[in-house]
């Protein structure tokens, strides 16, 4: 079951894309995934640049603050942000937070904190990300996924 799942978010991953609605009508009859993860993966896919855009307008938007993003940063932040998304969202269809320590967190804190780049700063824009997207897609569809923004949050802490 697992390599079947593994294998179309490779797929899509090695697009660069979330997992279309064909994808995940054939993930929910053939492994039986609930309809809420269907439902907010779907969703989110359908609304992943507003969430995005969203999450780092509430995070990175800070009156006062030295933080504010030159272009590069905020493009940066924009793209980090949505590959968060994505693989949280592929987390959540699979059911296995394992896809985000394999894929994302592996050296991620280490290559943040080589870089220079704010680990408070990124798990607020993730806790931001967290946020509107439970707005975007319910509390039901919301309460999916945010146990994968908090293993995102954990491993960066």
């Amino acid at each position: 079951m697992e390599n079947t799942i593994t294998s179309v978010i490779t797929s899509f991953d090695l697009q660069g894309k979330y997992i279309d609605g064909g994808a995940l009508q054939q993930l929910k009859h053939s492994f039986q995934i609930d309809e809420p993860k269907v439902e907010a993966a779907a969703i989110i896919r359908d609304n992943a640049a507003e969430i995005v855009k969203e999450a780092v307008a509430k995070s990175l938007d800070v009156p006062g603050s030295d933080a504010l993003p030159t272009t590069r940063r905020y493009a940066a932040c924009v793209r980090d942000l949505d590959f968060y998304l994505r693989y949280a969202t592929y987390a959540m269809v699979a059911g296995d937070t394992t896809i985000l320590d394999e894929r994302v967190l592996n050296g991620l804190k280490e290559t943040y904190l080589a870089l220079g780049v704010s680990l408070a700063a990124t798990i607020k824009a993730i806790r931001a990300m967290q946020e509107v997207t439970s707005d975007v897609v319910g509390s039901a569809a919301g309460h999916e996924i945010s146990p994968y923004f908090e293993h995102l949050c954990a491993g960066l802490s």
